[in-house]
């Protein structure tokens, strides 16, 4: 039977991404777009393959053998070739957690990218020791705590910390002392202008999306709540969320479909937290996926417009040509909304 969502596609894009020549595309696609288990024989041959090709193989050889990359310290820096960046890279890549070099960065960040107040720090410092509380950050925490939890380090006690700073400071409750980076509630930001940041937004959702549901506290579900909330109070499509600094425009990189995502989010990201939480079908989203659908081309794969080229530590997808990332992306969030 003809899958529903495919009828809104110009041509039927699985078979190239399920092609075995790339196996980290094909491995989540097995699991995205055709409903296998991860411990499905196929899954597991693809996610291997994976681990043994570039870029993941490239990102891995080039980690220290202490677990980070470039420099020690925090791992900010350099931008996007640093700790921080590898490992959350690593989790959009699909790596396996079971790596032990996966691993062993995980326990690398959560020992040195940690602040005092419990979410993650931006610091580029070479320095081996924790960023200072006033670096904590919506984006870098989000992404940082999705990609520990995916990596098995729920119960680790920095990944509770992280998410226990982020749900109380989307909700301003419990929280001692706000800093300039982090202003105040409703994901608040200073490098925008004190207020609420879209991008950090969903970067966070996005780390509180990666619990399992019945492993959510009630704080957690109420941050979930007003994040969700506060996502579906613009068009997505439009992304005139709060802009500072007299901006008048959204950012155009809100337009710009990538892979991977660092700290800028797009539409599609947007409308892939929201699935990811249970809301693909809400109606306030039908133009954002009008918008996401008018994006494709004649044989039903997006471009990659936002790429990172020549950025990351090993080439992941040329800029502006079909990227089966981006077109995954989509596929994924098409399918939930069906």
């Amino acid at each position: 039977m003809t899958a529903a969502w495919l009828g809104r596609l110009n041509s039927d894009p699985r078979p190239w991404l399920l092609e075995e020549s790339d196996a980290a595309v094909r491995a989540q696609a097995l699991v995205r777009l055709l409903g296998r288990s991860v411990g499905d024989p196929e899954v597991v041959e693809a996610r291997a393959a994976a681990m043994r090709a570039d870029p993941i193989k490239g990102i891995l050889d080039a980690m220290d053998p202490r677990g980070f990359w470039v420099k020690p310290g925090p791992g900010y820096g350099p931008k996007y070739t640093g700790t921080v960046w590898n490992l959350m890279f690593l989790e959009q890549l699909g790596a396996d957690p079971d790596d032990e070099r996966v691993q062993m960065a995980c326990r690398y960040v959560l020992d040195h990218t940690p602040t005092a107040v419990g979410g993650f720090g931006c610091s580029g410092s070479h320095l081996e020791r924790l960023p200072p509380p006033s670096s904590a950050i919506h984006c870098l925490n989000g992404n940082l705590a999705r990609a520990a939890i995916r990596f098995g380090r729920f119960d680790d006690p920095g990944v509770q910390a992280s998410i226990d700073w982020a749900a109380r400071t989307i909700l301003g409750e419990d929280v001692e002392r706000w800093y300039a980076v982090t202003p105040g509630p409703g994901f608040a930001c200073g490098v925008n202008e004190n207020l609420p940041c879209a991008w950090g937004a969903v970067k966070e959702l996005r780390a509180l999306a990666a619990i399992p549901p019945r492993r959510r506290t009630a704080r957690v579900k109420r941050a979930i709540a007003f994040g969700v909330e506060f996502l579906l109070s613009r068009d997505p499509a439009e992304a005139d969320y709060p802009m500072g600094y007299g901006n008048t425009r959204p950012s155009s990189s809100w337009f710009k479909l990538g892979f991977p995502s660092g700290y800028v989010a797009d539409v599609l990201q947007v409308l892939e937290v929201l699935a990811e939480l249970g809301h693909a079908r809400d109606p306030r989203l039908e133009h954002a996926l009008a918008w996401l659908v008018n994006q494709q081309d004649v044989r039903g794969r997006w471009a990659n417009r936002y790429a990172y080229a020549g950025k990351t530590t090993v080439p992941i997808e040329a800029p502006g040509k079909p990227s089966k990332w981006v077109t995954l992306r989509a596929c994924t969030v098409l399918r939930a909304a069906s």
